[in-house]
């Protein structure tokens, strides 16, 4: 018999809409004696059963629903089945793209696992520990639903820590004891860009932004672009095939700036038309401000900063000040396309932060496109917070 776990009277309300998250201080009491990762059955205070969760007895998320139907079973048939599903959703979308996102946690019913497709690699993070204690199963179900592809974990967020988990890398399966390249190359929309699924940013790259990538190419032809926090140079790749009269990747990270360049020769675009410059983002806009240099398009793709509720508003106060000074640093008609992937900062608050620093810099900004992340990082109805990626494209 499963252990149960049996929530105050209040607390309900939230799982009985199907949001999969249980807070510790939502729990009354636990019968049983579960360990990390076991599974549990979830009631109300009524004794009603509400669901089947992964239990985490170290994170503040307490438990992680893997379902709401009391008649399945989570066993290695249950990963299977999910990744299936998930797999489904995919094909049928036209992605224009051999890189795409697979498994995208608790939009896909399966919290705590993030599995992205580079090619013939499908790389794994495994973030809470329902998902440390299913690793087997979840390995598996990869093999028997992609037989050609070789696995990798990139498990090495801090979020992992939270969980009472230790951060871990490595292939996980190849084929003739192969281990990923060092430079992977996939291609999205017509261009090939290259991957690093060892050490990159997240998985590797930022799929989620591969709409915003071609987004950019509207507003490319003839002008200079100023493309900040621009890593591989994703959005400058797009800017400058697309006729950019010169591309300026700002990144603090060599390496980095580095795979722009090579990205940009890869796809034979001319080497006239590419700048890259390795400064802090603060501080080179502040300079770029002072010496008289403007831009026709800029974009701003800053990581993540809001790592909780505490520094939301430092946050907020981070992203008015680049907005500030990319609005001070436009053409008149010029093109700003702002981004945060912060999950905690809703699209409205963004929205304000944004317009609060168009005011700050006296230029009025129209906005003509919202952007999202894309449709292979599905938005579950039942979990709001799948809905991350806020974009916004302005011109004043």
């Amino acid at each position: 018999m499963l252990p149960t776990v049996h929530l105050k009277p209040e607390k309900c309300k939230s799982l009985r809409r199907l949001h999969p998250w249980v807070f510790s201080g939502a729990i009354a009491r636990v019968k049983g004696n579960p360990g990390a990762g076991d599974t549990v059955s979830l009631h109300s205070a009524e004794g009603d059963w509400l669901g089947y969760a992964a239990w985490s007895p170290q994170s503040q998320i307490r438990a992680r629903v893997w379902s709401f139907q009391q008649s399945e079973t989570i066993d290695p048939g249950f990963f299977s089945r999910r990744i299936a599903a998930a797999k489904a959703l995919r094909d049928g979308l036209a992605l224009n793209t051999d890189a795409w996102r697979l498994v995208a946690a608790e939009a896909d019913e399966l919290p705590g696992v993030t599995i992205d497709k580079y090619g013939q690699w499908l790389v794994c993070q495994l973030l809470s520990t329902g998902a440390e204690a299913w690793r087997e199963a979840i390995v598996a179900a990869l093999r028997e639903h992609f037989p050609d592809c070789n696995i990798y974990e990139r498990s090495d967020v801090d979020v992992r820590q939270k969980e009472g988990l230790p951060p871990t890398t490595g292939v996980l399966f190849s084929y003739d004891n192969a281990t990923p390249p060092a430079t992977l190359w996939i291609e999205e929309n017509g261009l090939q860009l290259g991957i690093d699924i060892v050490n990159g940013h997240k998985t590797g790259y930022y799929l989620d932004q591969r709409d915003s990538r071609l987004a950019i190419t509207r507003y490319s032809n003839g002008r200079r672009v100023l493309n900040a926090f621009s890593y591989t140079g994703g959005f400058g790749l797009f800017a400058a095939h697309a006729g950019a009269s010169e591309v300026v990747n700002l990144d603090v990270s060599a390496p980095a700036l580095a795979q722009a360049t090579a990205n940009h020769e890869r796809n034979d675009l001319p080497a006239a038309t590419l700048k890259n410059l390795q400064q802090d983002v603060f501080q080179a806009l502040r300079d770029f401000h002072h010496s008289g240099e403007r831009f026709d398009t800029i974009v701003l793709d800053p990581p993540k900063f809001v790592d909780s509720k505490a520094n939301l508003i430092s946050a907020c106060r981070g992203y008015k000040d680049i907005n500030r000074m990319a609005c001070k640093l436009l053409n008149p008609g010029g093109t700003l396309l702002t981004f945060s992937c912060s999950g905690l900062l809703s699209g409205e608050l963004f929205q304000k932060v944004v317009a609060d620093a168009a005011l700050d810099a006296k230029r009025p900004m129209h906005i003509i496109e919202r952007l999202f992340q894309g449709p292979d990082h599905p938005v579950r109805t039942n979990f709001p917070e799948s809905l991350y990626l806020k974009g916004l494209v302005l011109r004043g």
